[in-house]
């Protein structure tokens, strides 16, 4: 558990094609199945402290027990933390999250704020409502992002939930389930 932000409940990769990234975590890791979300512009977006247009992204969502994984691709050049990660040639985990209800993620942020931690980016994900907020860490060993979001109301969490049953069921039909925005 993180002293400063909370457990950890989220492991995030950025992945170059987000169809493959799903195949292998299937297939090769027997995680699945994975819920996919296509092509989605946030809503109150702003990249290193400053409004910009969002980036058009497609997220998959799968759970290994407890942990939730993530996968990310960004269809466009638009500025943003997934960009970056991949400009800057790494891959693998790109960001960790806590998930808080939506009072405690505000008070959260005003912590961390005031401790010198820096948004590298924040948003809203419109279909649902759930706010997400990137602390920059990334400037010591191992580049990692740290994400706190509101998962925890329940009207999301219910979601979160319904994808750790998932996993959890013996026979999938299918390693991808699409999600309508």
């Amino acid at each position: 558990m993180s002293k400063l932000f909370g457990e950890i409940r989220q492991l995030a990769f950025v992945v170059d094609d987000i169809n493959q990234a799903m195949d292998f975590w299937a297939n090769t890791l027997g995680i699945s199945p994975f819920f996919v979300k296509r092509n989605i512009r946030f809503d109150q977006y702003h990249y290193l402290g400053k409004p910009a247009e969002s980036p058009t992204v497609s997220i998959a969502l799968a759970n290994s027990g407890f942990i939730q994984i993530e996968l990310i691709q960004q269809h466009d050049n638009a500025p943003s933390i997934y960009k970056a990660f991949l400009d800057s040639k790494q891959k693998g985990l790109q960001h960790v999250s806590s998930w808080l209800t939506h009072l405690e993620l505000l008070e959260k942020k005003a912590e961390l704020l005031e401790k010198g931690y820096v948004i590298a980016q924040e948003c809203v994900i419109p279909s649902s409502g759930v706010n997400l907020v990137y602390f920059a860490t990334n400037d010591g060993p191992g580049n990692v992002v740290f994400e706190i979001a509101d998962l925890m109301e329940p009207m999301h969490y219910e979601r979160v939930l319904g994808i750790k049953s998932a996993s959890e069921q013996p026979t999938i039909a299918s390693h991808v389930v699409e999600v309508s925005q």
